[in-house]
């Protein structure tokens, strides 16, 4: 979802997911340490980049 609309923020992850937003964060969270998923930008204003 973030590769099709980058813009997208924790609770909207969270709603089209149907997860709670913490479930959201710790995927992140994961997805960030291992390299696949950079955030570009200011928390507000910013977008994520997926790394393949």
């Amino acid at each position: 979802m973030l590769a099709e609309d980058p813009s997208l923020t924790v609770p909207q992850l969270a709603a089209r997911l149907k997860k709670s937003e913490l479930t959201i964060h710790r995927a992140i969270r994961s997805l960030r340490e291992s390299g696949r998923l950079q955030r570009i930008g200011p928390d507000k204003g910013g977008h994520w980049q997926v790394i393949e």
